[in-house]
């Protein structure tokens, strides 16, 4: 009988050492690689709107339990607490692999060795042994202690399994609000949204992207106004166009181009002129020539546009609309772009129009605000980019000779450049967000992906520089990113994941 006694308070000096041992090597893993181990927990689908708090308090009380096992007169406890944590570290895990919208990477220390499954079996023996160290321990308790009953002992099990996965399940539940509706500018990466297709060398960094259209990319060039480089999507075969255009031409000076649908767009802001045609025989006509002038087009169709006019009186940006055929009739919103300083720079930013939802989405350069109307250009919502400035930040001055404003100093970009696809919109951030890595922004740029129903954030990815030149624009069709990056043109599959995920949650 004693040889028995003996045994088992062996077995369960064998399962306090092994939790001393788990828990001192995974907190002090933790504590020597603090950093990317706060990174790590920021890119979690789950806990990622706690991460900067969790980073503390997991190999805190790692260490207060390896403290109390250590303790003969409170070992029992301390496999309780070790029993709760083990409980919370294994309700992760099966969250993460049955109700997540992404598997993250691996946290670290024994989960780097290991795959999540892998994990998760390790945990439940792990679970297994402490609920046995405990059942072996009881026996020494005194009767008169109420865990030596078994009801209450049993009543201990169940409040520490409930609590333990009541407190992921609300941590989950929370992450997940915050992170889509009030984020505190904390990205998400899901693994493989995008794959490197092909990239074509186009020797000069002059060219911009005009469209995507029928298989095609079109490429402008600001140093030849009149000339497109249609390329395939294989990024293969080109072809050189020319555009002509009737008896206007002199009106041009430094016209921009857009292709959309089986129409081509010429426009020139400045003088107020939009000429139009197919792409069928590319002979642009004059459509518009109205006085106002205008700083952005966005054509929907080759009788409908969205528009940024200078205001007539103050000269401030105002978005508005404009038919393209016989009634020449405009529409401007005046209320949409709201004055901070200026009403010229700090309204600043990028129009698109997205076919799926029929929205226009106006994304500012200066401040994390987004504008999504219907195609009548009347407001449907705002919503703000995940990161946190909200007042341009930028300084103004005048020129001495022409008293003309310009910037007084470096303006801090928030948002550089944006795409629409299929009810999302895709918005490439200047600025890094909590619990990221400086060598990634240093070597690629960063893409935040928001769902245009309803303006939440969903997810992140990001797209390698080529040869140390970052991204400069980009357009998305058919599941395909198009970039152009330097002098380089350069393809992406998206995958359909991007699409699942954001959906999902």
């Amino acid at each position: 009988m004693k040889t028995s006694i003996s045994f088992k308070n062996t077995i369960a000096d064998i399962i306090c050492l092994l939790y001393i041992l788990l828990f001192v090597y995974a907190s002090v893993s933790k504590l020597l690689d603090f950093q990317n181990f706060r990174v790590q927990l920021g890119q979690s689908p789950l806990l990622s709107a706690f991460a900067g708090y969790i980073a503390w308090v997991v190999p805190i009380l790692e260490l207060f339990v390896v403290l109390l096992i250590v303790s003969k007169r409170c070992r029992i406890i301390g496999l309780f607490g070790a029993l709760c944590m083990m409980v919370m570290f294994t309700a992760y895990i099966f969250i993460i692999l049955n109700y997540s919208p992404f598997v993250p990477c691996s946290c670290g220390g024994i989960l780097e060795k290991m795959g999540w499954k892998e994990h998760f079996i390790f945990n439940c023996v792990f679970m297994m042994l402490a609920a046995a160290g405990i059942l072996i321990l009881r026996r020494g308790v005194p009767k008169a202690h109420f865990i030596s009953k078994p009801a209450a002992l049993a009543s201990a099990f169940s409040v520490t399994i409930f609590f333990s996965i009541g407190i992921v399940a609300l941590l989950f539940m929370l992450s997940e609000d915050i992170i889509h509706y009030r984020n505190n500018f904390i990205r998400r990466f899901p693994h493989h949204l995008v794959k490197q297709l092909n990239s074509l060398d186009l020797q000069y960094n002059s060219y911009y992207l005009a469209g995507a259209e029928n298989g095609k990319i079109y490429l402008g060039n600001v140093t030849t106004p009149l000339r497109l480089i249609a390329i395939d999507s294989s990024l293969i075969k080109k072809e050189i166009i020319t555009i002509t255009v009737d008896r206007n031409k002199n009106l041009l000076r430094t016209p921009q181009i857009r292709v959309v649908g089986n129409s081509f767009y010429l426009s020139e802001g400045s003088s107020s002129l939009i000429f139009s045609g197919n792409i069928s025989n590319w002979h642009a006509t004059l459509q518009v020539k109205d006085g106002t002038r205008f700083s952005l087009l966005e054509p929907v169709d080759s009788a409908f546009a969205g528009m940024r006019y200078f205001h007539p009186q103050t000269g401030e940006n105002v978005l508005g609309t404009v038919r393209l055929d016989r009634t020449r009739s405009r529409y401007l919103a005046e209320s949409l772009l709201q004055k901070q300083i200026d009403g010229i720079f700090d309204t600043d930013g990028m129009l698109r129009y997205d076919r799926t939802t029929r929205s226009f989405i106006y994304v500012h350069l200066y401040r994390n605000e987004i504008i999504v109307c219907d195609s009548a250009m009347k407001l449907r919502f705002r919503s703000k980019t995940i990161d946190t400035v909200g007042r341009a930040n930028i300084r103004l001055t005048k020129t001495n000779k022409e008293n003309i404003r310009t910037f007084a100093s470096r303006p801090l970009v928030v948002n550089k450049t944006v795409a629409v696809f299929n009810g999302l919109l895709f918005v490439n951030s200047q600025l890094p967000g909590q619990y990221e890595d400086d060598l990634m922004w240093k070597t690629s740029s960063i893409i935040d992906v928001y769902d245009l129903s309803n303006g939440a954030y969903r997810s992140s990815f990001y797209i390698d520089n080529v040869q140390r030149k970052k991204l400069d624009s980009f357009i998305i069709r058919n599941g395909c990113l198009y970039a152009m990056i330097g002098n380089h043109l350069v393809s992406y599959s998206l995958k359909k994941n991007l699409r699942a995920e954001s959906k999902k949650i």
